[in-house]
């Protein structure tokens, strides 16, 4: 495991969101699982925590029951070299979600992504790329690229 890992807790849809995430990105995959003993904490054999790979990220997810929400204050920030990977992964982690702006969105399970080119920072150093960046909800990276530029 690296030694910094997000690690997130769920009321109790840790393995529902750990299979939504794997199904959206490519080579994701499963790398371990904490069921519950007979110690407890919860019913034994319930899904305690699991741990999964996207985009070469481990993160855990534990499911700990209601009282801690998601947050705007954390979110995954996704680098797309493509319009297409921008479009791509937009669409799938805002079925049941909300658009929010400037590539933001809230996925089904009240977790923020950043959906974003991997130029990003480059084209927001230009006032005029910026501007355009605070008038979008989904990026469109044409758009951005010509703002930067003029």
């Amino acid at each position: 495991m690296n030694k910094i890992t997000p690690f997130l807790w769920f009321n109790n849809e840790a393995e529902d969101a750990a299979n939504f995430y794997l199904s959206i990105f490519p080579d994701g995959k499963k790398l371990d699982e904490l069921r519950v003993t007979e110690a407890g904490p919860g019913p034994a054999g319930s899904l305690l925590t699991i741990t999964i790979e996207l985009l070469g990220q481990p993160m855990v997810f534990m499911n700990s029951g209601p009282g801690h929400p998601h947050t705007d204050a954390f979110s995954f920030f996704v680098c797309c070299k493509t319009q297409e990977e921008i479009d791509n992964y937009w669409a799938k982690l805002t079925e049941g979600g909300t658009e929010v702006q400037c590539g933001w969105l809230k996925d089904k399970f009240g977790v923020s992504w950043q959906i974003a080119p991997e130029n990003i920072m480059e084209h927001v150093k230009h006032p005029d790329g910026m501007r355009a960046m605070m008038k979008m909800v989904k990026f469109d990276i044409a758009t951005l690229e010509a703002a930067a530029e003029s």
